[in-house]
């Protein structure tokens, strides 16, 4: 698929674009900076052994069938603001966690309940948003080797995308399990902080979650 990566810069959207690449997707990664862009993307396309694009966030996401957003909460708003019409008729998956600084192991609801609740208001109807990724550490998805033991949950309230966004993250070597309508996502986005706070609690590097006692296959 054509991919753009929307804050393609960052160490979640660089992991990203390397396993999606490797997986044989166009991907084109972009940044409010387009020239910073396309610096990175001679880096990941020597990691991916394939071409990763780069370019400005409203060029990515013009070339992209899929729009993966990956910026910083205090980002979120303004940006969607000015893709919207760029994203309009196309697939959004959004990552974004609404952490507050500097209690990021604190959960913190933004006012509209959920960071994907507000990016489907903020593009409107014609976008359809879905949510995960949200439990995976940023250095996991930077190592392009790593293997995974993690269950990803995916939100979203159009079922085509929903199962489009679970095959996506399967290609990124994780299993992607269907948690629901996007409304769902203000339990996802809040299981964060409560992992943040395990990682500190237990000196652990990057905890996630394995949903246990599902049917084989």
């Amino acid at each position: 698929m054509k991919i753009g990566i929307v804050g393609g810069t960052g160490r979640e959207g660089k992991g990203i674009a390397v396993r999606w690449a490797r997986a044989g997707h166009d991907v084109v990664i972009g940044s409010r900076d387009g020239e910073r862009a396309a610096a990175a993307a001679v880096e990941l396309s020597a990691l991916a052994g394939r071409t990763v694009g780069g370019a400005s966030n409203e060029d990515a996401v013009r070339a992209a069938e899929v729009v993966l957003l990956a910026v910083p909460y205090t980002a979120h708003g303004d940006t969607l603001r000015g893709l919207a019409g760029a994203l309009a008729g196309k697939a959004l998956i959004d990552i974004t966690v609404p952490l507050a600084p500097p209690k990021v192991r604190v959960v913190h609801l933004p006012p509209g309940r959920a960071a994907a609740l507000e990016a489907q208001a903020l593009v409107g109807p014609s976008v359809r948003v879905t949510a995960g990724l949200h439990h995976v550490g940023s250095s996991e998805l930077a190592d392009p080797e790593h293997a995974f033991d993690s269950d990803v949950l995916v939100c979203g309230d159009d079922a085509d995308a929903k199962a489009q966004t679970i095959r996506l993250i399967g290609d990124l070597g994780l299993r992607a399990l269907d948690a629901g309508p996007l409304a769902n996502a203000v339990a996802l986005e809040a299981l964060t902080p409560v992992l943040l706070h395990i990682n500190k609690t237990y000196g652990a590097a990057a905890s996630g979650i394995r949903v246990t006692g599902l049917p084989p296959g």
